[in-house]
């Protein structure tokens, strides 16, 4: 029996990591074998990009490369990570996919969707999530909890507007595909995100019961 991708998305300062961890918590105890990933990045080719990517020397890089180079990371991960284990019968958590390329370099970076889905096509292998969690919370607040934390990386040095636009498109791509998309808000305490996200996956993981009897 095949596996299920589900994934993690959400602008700066949105709690992923510990969401994260709660959700691989959750599907192990739900019985099932799972491989967690990020991105860019989970491959040694992937992890050299990631580098690129979001080191702040390069801030003068333009959208194109910074939208292939993504995908370039992307391809890597599909065909020796999630692939295999998909059809290996494991499910795949993964820290951002597709739907932050269409957010970040098609609403950031002003990339046309068509070329973005176009990519997606080839690059990913037309890989869609099964289920997509994303954390939504005002961007002020996001950057007021991303400054309390480590130096920003290339993509964190953005304007505010930079953000906004970012935001807007995960909103758009969430209304969009309802059926794939659970949008949580993050601008509850921990507590309650955690709570949210629990009950979620739990109606995922029913669902998911039902339709593989």
């Amino acid at each position: 029996m095949r596996g299920r991708l589900i994934t993690l998305e959400g602008g700066e300062g949105a709690g992923k990591s510990t969401v994260l961890a709660a959700v691989r918590e959750q599907l192990i105890a739900a019985g099932h074998d799972v491989v967690q990933t990020r991105e860019p990045g989970g491959t040694p080719v992937g992890e050299a990009l990631r580098a690129v990517v979001l080191d702040a020397q390069y801030r003068g890089m333009c959208a194109q490369s910074e939208l292939l180079l993504m995908f370039a990371a992307r391809a890597e991960l599909v065909r020796s990570v999630i692939e295999p284990a998909l059809a290996a019968g494991q499910w795949v958590l993964s820290d951002r996919f597709t739907d932050a390329s269409f957010a970040y370099q098609g609403g950031g970076r002003g990339q046309p969707q068509e070329r973005i889905a176009e990519l997606e096509n080839w690059a990913a292998n037309g890989l869609q999530p099964d289920l997509t969690l994303l954390l939504d919370l005002p961007v002020e607040q996001g950057l007021a909890r991303m400054r309390e934390r480590a130096a920003a990386d290339r993509i964190e040095l953005e304007a505010v507007t930079f953000f906004e636009r970012v935001r807007a498109a995960y909103r758009a791509r969430a209304a969009a595909q309802p059926q794939r998309f659970r949008m949580i808000d993050a601008s509850q305490s921990l507590e309650k995100v955690l709570a949210a996200t629990r009950t979620t996956l739990a109606e995922f993981l029913q669902s998911s019961s039902v339709a593989s009897s």
